[in-house]
This record gives C-alpha cells, sequence and structure tokens, in this order.
C-alpha cells in the first residue's frame, strides 16, 4: 500500500467540517487545523469557534487561526509542518502564491459547483436561481487564480424541482468528502489526471445579501420559486405583509393563469398554500407553502392559517407596507 499523505486542513463552516471528517476517517493524517478567528455569535454575541475548528479540538488536533496568511511568520509555522498537500474548503482567507508552494503536492480546493460554471462565493445557490438541473463539487488544483485551478476529481447530482439550498449544501458536503478522499487516494497512489477548465462557459457566483433576497413579484412565477428555494435556509425570502415581514421558505410556480392584477397580490388563502400574483401584467401565480411571520417559526401554510389567519386577507397587496 502506498503511504498515507500528511495533510493540511484549511476551512471553516459546516460545508467544510464534513472533508474534515471524511479525512479524519480516511488513512491519511491530518497534521494541522487552519480556520478564521473565532466570531461572536447568538444573542450573547459570545465568540464561538468555526464548525470545523470544534471538531478539530475533538480529534485534538493542533489549530491556527491566523487573521492573514501573507505574513512572513504565518507561512513559516505553515512550512513547518513539511505537508504533503494542503486541503483548503470554505477558509474563508485568500492563499498568496507562497503558501500554495508549500506543500509537495500543491494546494486542493473542494469547490461546491461543476466548474467552470459558478466560480466564486455562492455556487450552491446561484445554481438553484438560476434554475440549474444538475450540480455537483470538483477537486480543484488550486492556482493564483479565483477557482480557476484544474479540476482532479468531480461529482453530480440533480437539482429537482423541489430542491432548497440547504438540501443542496447537505448533500454537496457529503459528495464532497467521498470526493476529496478519492483524489487523495489517487495523488498518493498511480497518480491522478489533471484537466484544465474549459474556458466556455464560466459564470460567478456572486455573494448572497439580504437585501437581494426581498421578491419583486412582477418577475416570472418559475424565477420567483427557484429563488425562494435557493435562498432557503439563508438570507430567506421575504415580502411586506403590511407592516410585518413575511418570510417564504417555500413555493412553486402554479400552472394556473389569473386574471390580471397587481404584482404581489394575495388571490387566495388556501388550506395547503398562498396563491400570489405576479409576473409584468399579475397572470402568473406562486403558490407558497411554508412561511415565517415575525417572532414566530417558519410553519405550513395551514398550521400558519389557523394561527394568523387574520392576517392573510384576499385582495392586499404584498410587497407595500400599510398606509399610515
Amino acid at each position: 500500500m502506498t503511504r498515507s499523505l500528511r495533510v493540511v486542513f484549511a476551512g471553516t463552516p459546516d460545508f467544510a467540517a464534513e472533508s474534515l471528517r471524511a479525512l479524519l476517517a480516511s488513512r491519511h493524517d491530518v497534521i494541522a487545523v487552519y480556520t478564521q478567528p473565532d466570531r461572536p455569535a447568538g444573542r450573547g454575541r459570545k465568540l464561538t469557534p468555526s464548525p470545523v475548528k470544534a471538531l478539530a479540538l475533538e480529534h485534538d488536533l493542533p489549530v491556527h487561526q491566523p487573521a492573514t496568511l501573507k505574513a512572513d511568520d504565518a507561512q513559516r509555522e505553515l512550512a513547518a509542518y513539511r505537508p504533503d498537500v494542503m486541503v483548503v474548503v470554505a477558509y474563508g482567507l485568500l492563499l498568496p502564491q507562497a503558501v500554495l508552494d508549500i506543500p509537495r503536492l500543491g494546494c486542493l480546493n473542494v469547490h461546491a459547483s461543476l466548474l467552470p460554471r459558478w466560480r466564486g462565493a455562492a455556487p450552491i445557490q446561484r445554481a438553484i436561481e438560476a434554475g440549474d438541473t444538475e450540480s455537483g463539487v470538483a477537486i480543484m488544483q488550486m492556482d493564483a487564480g479565483l477557482d480557476t485551478g484544474d479540476v482532479l476529481l468531480e461529482r453530480r447530482t440533480p437539482i429537482t424541482a423541489t430542491t432548497t439550498g440547504g438540501e443542496l449544501h447537505d448533500r454537496l458536503a457529503a459528495l464532497g468528502g467521498e470526493a476529496l478522499v478519492a483524489t487523495l487516494e489517487g495523488l498518493a497512489g498511480p497518480g491522478i489526471e489533471a484537466v484544465p477548465q474549459p474556458a466556455e462557459g464560466v459564470t460567478y457566483a456572486a455573494k448572497l445579501s439580504k437585501a437581494e433576497a426581498a421578491l419583486d413579484f412582477t418577475r416570472p412565477a418559475a424565477e420567483l420559486a427557484a429563488r425562494v428555494r435557493a435562498f432557503n435556509p439563508w438570507p430567506v425570502a421575504w415580502t411586506r405583509l403590511g407592516d410585518d415581514t413575511l418570510r417564504l421558505w417555500l413555493a412553486e410556480a402554479d400552472d394556473t393563469v389569473a386574471a390580471a392584477s397587481a404584482p404581489g397580490t394575495l388571490l387566495e388563502s388556501a388550506p395547503d398554500a398562498l396563491r400570489i400574483a405576479c409576473g409584468p401584467e399579475g397572470r402568473e401565480v406562486l403558490r407558497v407553502t411554508r412561511a415565517q411571520l415575525p417572532g414566530g417559526k417558519p410553519l405550513a401554510v395551514r398550521e400558519l392559517l389557523n394561527a394568523r389567519g387574520e392576517r392573510f386577507a384576499p385582495g392586499q397587496v404584498l410587497g407595500k407596507e400599510a398606509s399610515a
């Protein structure tokens, strides 16, 4: 059997922790973990370790949390580990060329898209939002560009008409761990082919913001439904219901054609769904099946109507605040 590899792991959120977990279950040696500095979280704003740090400490691994990897002392510290390879998964810090050159086999990145589609910060959500029917993970040999390196391995998975951002995140996190271990086996053994990314088909997945989660009901129903699913569980699509913010967690395009209405008009509060007029002429229908009012939790529409049915009188226009 070929010898195991000495791996330095760099990552921060839950997605990265799944890859670290897969590495720890493999025959390869995780010799150090790099992650973002602890951040304030919760109502008390208490400094909280990242999911990657929490997992690393459970396994008694050395943990480093530099503010930057551009400093000479941080680079010397990393080089002292003599890693065969550095694995980077949603780390949150840029790796300068000096760091990319330290590991014997370079630096690998677990990226949550089928490169070159959806390079950048939010590939999972942008794929759903754009109506893609397939996603996956790519294990990439890192270079100085933004997700431009050669691809060593990829795994694919479908996106259906009901897939949410959270569901795709969890599926890709698991696939990423599997693909990462398979890649390391290739690097440790017979070798693995690095395939340059094609020049065609490059798209960029811009970082998500809460502001863009506000729904514009002049847009087509299919587009709105995709955005609702993409932004579940963060930043969560929302609109105004009078003076309140109504968060929409699950929705689909309704096949029926409505009479022309102002986009955003609540057409019906049925036990199974809220039907909202949308499209440029208000003739399309968005069917919302799970929503949330301030101070409450996300509920199926049936439960929401049982608790607060008076808030959902048909005829009102969502997206507008109540007049004084």
